[in-house]
């Protein structure tokens, strides 16, 4: 779920922490990897919003693949009906495997928890945390980097402990 920002202020201090966390994110990620027996796998996806029907879905992905052949009036026609119905957004997960095991990690839904204070997916509303924020309007780098080391931390703290 995408989270709500409410306002401008919070909107852009969202545009100038999300890439910086991400990259933190991704980082960070490496490095537990560098130390760990799970193996990582990073997949784009597609997140469609929550009570989507498989059939909406199936309608939406055949409506897409039909643009790549249609005439410019069968264009309009479908953009107008793809207006009415949801659309999925790309989304980045890390599958992350050992043995038989399998855990799927939302990398998007981690870089929400490091700029928004308890985030959760479940409440989209959001307040950005302004410790990641410093005093001139930038990213407060050295908050940045601990936040997210901790939350890195804590995921891979909380993977299935692999049973003898």
């Amino acid at each position: 779920m995408l989270p709500k920002i409410t306002n401008s202020t919070s909107w852009q201090q969202a545009e100038i922490l999300m890439q910086p966390a991400f990259i933190r994110v991704i980082d960070n990620i490496r490095k537990q990897l560098d130390v760990c027996d799970w193996k990582g796998t990073y997949q784009d996806v597609l997140t469609w919003p929550a009570n989507t029907t498989d059939e909406t879905k199936a309608l939406v992905t055949q409506l897409v693949q039909n643009m790549e052949t249609a005439t410019i009036a069968q264009i309009e026609e479908i953009k107008k009906t793809l207006t009415s119905l949801p659309m999925p957004y790309p989304g980045y997960h890390l599958l992350l495997q050992r043995q038989q095991e399998q855990v799927n990690i939302d990398l998007w839904d981690l870089c929400y928890q490091v700029c928004f204070l308890n985030y959760s997916s479940q409440n989209t509303a959001v307040d950005i945390d302004t410790n990641l924020i410093d005093e001139y309007g930038d990213v407060n780098w050295q908050y940045l980097e601990n936040k997210t080391q901790e939350l890195v931390k804590q995921v891979f703290a909380n993977l299935p402990i692999l049973s003898e």
